[in-house]
């Protein structure tokens, strides 16, 4: 565990001030960051920067002050590793074999346990908030309950003793009320494959798990009884849930005999270019999907930006891919050569319009998009389905962060990083949606972490407030440091600099301080 104190008049042992700049007064609270932090467990080595052991990191900014902390997880994937000195706990990118050393009895049960897998509790990708608990979460079916002051790890939780889901997202929504949204992926259980939409209402002033209290809003059958559609978030607006259906599919059978064939599980999921992508939109109200069916080209969709309702239609923006290579960008060794050659398909952040309602008199072929600030398009195809055409809002762009206090609302900004020919971001940057003006922020030798939107107590218009990223900082002689950026200007406030290593992460959570 590592705690530094960073004040605005202390030095650092060089008598260096760690705070340039003034921190805001009104920023109180901590941002919790997460990602991957270890990578060698004796003499083996994960494939897969996702694969990384958790490393928990906590910046809580209190009257002026910063205060840093960092944690790794400690679950069982990590005390089983370390206990055996190697990794001993497979991952989606890094299939782990027994010790050659182990007795026949201790490789047959390891070969069952790949053949229905437990999945790792190495929750690495971002934190969320059920009721009054914060968890680490990755995207299998357990979570880790932690201390957001101390980043102590507490409860190891189970989704599948609330309910039957092996795969459940890393991105819950979140209600005015504190009510969380959240869906997940049921793998042939009683016989289907289905996703399942679920909430889990507040119980601040119950005792927890607040996952005692989850009601099931819907199920949607998947279109491929052994190959369910992998997907990373989904979209919420006041009245509908947008769930994003690609051809980008997990083999069960194959996944089942990945130990056996001598290959990690990630190889079992493949992109299908040929097919289409079903858009499903749901009504909130009913738990029903409404009447008319939309698709759009084959595409590959990680995170959803936001969505809202106009006119009789549904906008949502994502960011969207033409192939899977995004993901082979972070094996290890692609990383380490930082080749620019290395092929990644560029990600657009695109704009979809869905027409709730179908008009009789609308011929096939007809646009029944009747928005004049966007481009996007559904044409009317026989049997009444919507063919979706987006409008590319920009390109180069990763990890969105918008003021939730716009989620499932028309909005105007979006905070993202950049990224272009390499999956690592080298620049943030704000985007106005009306005017289509980037303002970007970047430093020599410096990649910044996705940014978060904090938004100042009490205040006028959607972009007033602070945006908060984690930089780590290759200069020589200087450390990392969290930047504290004007949201209006994307002008630079004040920076900490961390007498302490920072590692690249993947999402934050923050919490106010009243919470």
């Amino acid at each position: 565990t590592q705690i530094l104190e960073i004040k605005s008049n202390s030095l650092h042992p060089e008598k260096r001030r760690c705070v340039f700049g003034n921190l805001p007064s009104w920023l109180q609270g901590t941002l919790l960051r997460n990602g991957p932090g270890i990578f060698s467990v004796g003499d083996t080595t994960y494939n897969h920067w996702f694969d990384g052991m958790a490393l928990m990191h906590s910046f809580t900014f209190k009257d002026g002050e910063v205060i840093y902390r960092s944690r790794y997880l400690r679950g069982d994937t990590y005390k089983d590793n370390m206990a055996a000195k190697r990794i001993v706990v497979s991952e989606m990118g890094t299939m782990a074999y027994p010790d050659p050393g182990k007795n026949v009895i201790s490789r047959v049960i390891t070969f069952l346990n790949h053949t229905v897998p437990d999945f790792t509790d190495n929750c690495g990708n971002n934190f969320i908030r059920y009721g009054k608990d914060y968890y680490a979460t990755s995207e299998t079916n357990y979570i880790r309950k932690v201390d957001p002051v101390t980043l102590e790890t507490q409860d190891k939780v189970d989704y599948m003793k609330y309910l039957a889901v092996n795969l459940v997202t890393s991105h819950p929504h979140y209600d005015k009320d504190g009510t969380a949204y959240n869906m997940g992926t049921s793998i042939a259980e009683k016989g289907k494959t289905k996703y399942t939409l679920f909430k889990v209402p507040d119980t601040t002033a119950n005792a927890s798990p607040a996952l005692k209290n989850l009601e099931v809003i819907c199920t949607v059958p998947c279109r491929s009884l052994l190959s369910p559609s992998y997907y990373h978030s989904f979209g919420m607006t006041d009245n509908y849930f947008i769930f994003i259906e690609q051809p980008f599919k997990l083999d069960i059978l194959k996944m089942a005999t990945a130990y056996m064939r001598g290959v990690n599980w990630a190889s079992c999921l493949k992109f299908f270019p040929e097919e289409n992508t079903l858009i499903h939109l749901i009504d909130r109200k009913t738990g029903k999907e409404v009447g008319i069916k939309y698709y759009t080209e084959a595409m590959i969709v990680y995170h959803h930006v936001n969505a809202f309702e106009e006119d009789g239609h549904v906008i949502f923006d994502v960011i969207a891919y033409e192939d899977p290579s995004l993901y082979n960008m972070f094996y290890l060794n692609v990383l380490k050569e930082q080749s620019k050659t290395s092929a990644m398909s560029v990600p657009k952040c695109k704009r979809f319009a869905l027409p709730v309602q179908t008009d009789k008199g609308i011929d096939v072929g007809d646009d029944m998009v009747k928005l004049q600030y966007t481009t996007a398009s559904a044409v009317k195809e026989k049997e009444g389905k919507l063919l979706c055409q987006p409008e590319v809002l920009c390109d180069s762009v990763e990890l969105p962060r918008i003021n939730y206090d716009f989620n499932g609302k028309k909005y105007r900004f979006v905070y993202m990083t950049c990224v272009a020919m390499t999956a690592v971001a080298t620049k943030i940057m704000k985007l106005d949606i009306e005017t289509k003006e980037r303002t970007e922020w970047s430093e020599e030798n410096c990649w910044p972490s996705e940014p978060v939107f904090i938004p100042r107590p009490n205040g006028e218009g959607e972009d007033d407030g602070v945006v908060l990223t984690t930089v780590i900082n290759s200069n020589p002689g200087e450390s990392g440091f969290i930047l504290v950026l004007d949201a209006k200007s994307f002008k630079e406030v004040a920076r900490a600099y961390m007498n302490a290593e920072l590692h690249m992460d993947m999402h934050g959570y923050f919490i106010p301080m009243e919470n």
